[in-house]
């Protein structure tokens, strides 16, 4: 089965990031002393910040997808050269998710590990691949992008205040659907994993920004 370029969990958690680093900026800003000057710099911080971020992202996508095969490489040579079932077994649970891998019986382990001897390390292609780059372009355009619809009111507003307003709302109405999507996804109440995840959305801006994010 083809694996999809990012699963759900990644791309939310991306356009969650993005909006957080937009927050910190906006939220730094005293509602009573706002001018257009100081939107001017709020918007260019935070293009300039979640462009930088949407790189970094990118580049660590990137690591973690080369690591992540060349350690399967790894495990694949420690697999083939050991005799005993015992540690076969525990390498193999090692690549297997903790639920999968305490869900299978020794008998089950013991038939994987003799089709996992047939598969030769050197058929596993550690470099990156066509998809690996797409998944780092759109790691980079979701941090990216999710800046613009915070950002919009910025722009297109006159009265500073009312931007810097409509700015905060979009980003809360931003967090509160990609909850609700998040929820979904997990199978959990739309409702309530919205409303968490606006609170922690908010709590994350409070403490990057008292750290000196």
């Amino acid at each position: 089965m083809k694996r999809k370029v990012l699963d759900p969990l990644e791309r939310m958690s991306e356009i969650l990031f993005g909006i957080i680093m937009v927050l910190t900026f906006t939220g730094s800003i005293r509602v009573a002393d706002v001018g257009r000057a100081d939107l001017r710099e709020v918007l260019v911080g935070a293009l300039g910040c979640n462009l930088a971020w949407g790189v970094v992202d990118a580049v660590m996508y990137l690591m973690s997808a080369f690591m992540t095969r060349a350690r399967l490489v790894v495990s694949l040579k420690a697999l083939r050269g050991t005799q005993e079932s015992e540690a076969a077994h525990g390498i193999i649970a090692d690549l297997l998710p903790s639920e999968l891998a305490t869900s299978l019986t020794p008998q089950e382990v013991e038939t994987l590990r003799q089709r996992l001897n047939q598969q030769s390390p050197s058929a596993v292609a550690v470099g990156l691949t066509r998809t690996d780059w797409l998944g780092a372009a759109a790691v980079f355009l979701l941090v990216f992008l999710s800046t613009f619809p915070v950002a919009i009111p910025l722009i297109v507003v006159r009265e500073p205040r009312l931007a810097l307003g409509l700015s905060n709302t979009v980003a809360v109405l931003m967090l509160f659907a990609l909850g609700w999507s998040i929820g979904r996804y997990a199978g959990r109440s739309g409702w309530w994993t919205a409303l968490g995840m606006v609170m922690v959305g908010l709590v994350l801006v409070g403490l990057t920004m008292a750290l000196g994010g």
